[in-house]
């Protein structure tokens, strides 16, 4: 008994659509989202785990619109890319809120010209943000955090279906989502940069009071000192602030796309 070539066809159009719509999204987000969009992870790796994560994940996708070559298909695949783009990008201002807040304590210990390659971005931050940035990566992986941006995905596909748009109180909601990673920057910062400005007061005025003391030999050296204290005395609070910033970060997702 042959198939009909009309039913192939249209057997072969669904299982295309059911793979094909949902790999842009992934693509999308394994693009920008942290940990798996590095610089040091090949392009080839992406690809392999944007397919990999599209038929683990596409038989969780609900009804999808037919696949065909149109207009149409262009801005469906356009909305996907975009939408999981969004995806990873407020995931990332995690990290960039930690590189902001290194570079405002680097500024203040003197480290500002110190610098070294990001291997996120590859482009070259103060070694306090590439420390930051390492200890963010870890904290984010053994908080369950590339598990929980796999689970974002999967659950995106049921709040905003494909081919159906971002809703603007959504498209608002990510793009002021920046205020609130710098405002956790300035927590990460805080305490570090609090301290190390009352140290600079205080050798101020040690310098008016012994005109004589060389506040280059002293207050440099003491300066790393106590900013190196304080950044191993703060690694608990960074600890809970990343993870409180990362499920801040999950639920702000799951509102918008269902807005």
């Amino acid at each position: 008994m042959q198939i009909p070539l009309d039913v192939l066809e249209a057997l072969f159009t669904r299982e295309l659509a059911v793979n094909v719509w949902p790999f842009f999204r992934i693509a999308g987000v394994v693009m920008v989202a942290p940990v798996f969009g590095a610089r040091l992870v090949p392009m080839r790796t992406r690809l392999a785990f944007a397919v990999a994560a599209t038929y683990v994940l596409s038989p969780l996708v609900p009804i999808t619109p037919p696949f065909e070559l149109s207009l149409r298909a262009g801005f469906i695949v356009a909305q996907e890319v975009l939408i999981g783009a969004a995806m990873g990008f407020c995931l990332q201002m995690i990290f960039d809120a930690l590189i902001t807040a290194g570079q405002t304590i680097a500024m203040s210990m003197g480290l500002g010209l110190a610098t070294m390659i990001d291997p996120q971005r590859g482009v070259s931050v103060p070694v306090i943000s590439q420390f930051f940035l390492i200890m963010g990566t870890l904290i984010f992986l053994s908080l369950g955090g590339h598990l929980a941006t796999i689970r974002l995905v999967s659950d995106s596909f049921t709040l905003l279906p494909v081919g159906e748009p971002l809703g603007r109180e959504g498209l608002w909601m990510v793009a002021g989502w920046g205020g609130q990673m710098l405002s956790g920057a300035v927590q990460i910062a805080l305490p570090a940069a609090t301290a190390l400005l009352v140290a600079n007061i205080a050798f101020g005025v040690m310098s008016r009071a012994a005109p004589t003391l060389n506040l280059f030999a002293v207050g440099l050296p003491a300066g790393l000192l106590l900013g190196f204290v304080i950044l191993l005395l703060n690694i608990g609070h960074l600890s809970a602030l990343l993870a409180q910033m990362l499920q801040s970060t999950l639920e702000m997702l799951t509102v918008a796309l269902q807005a």
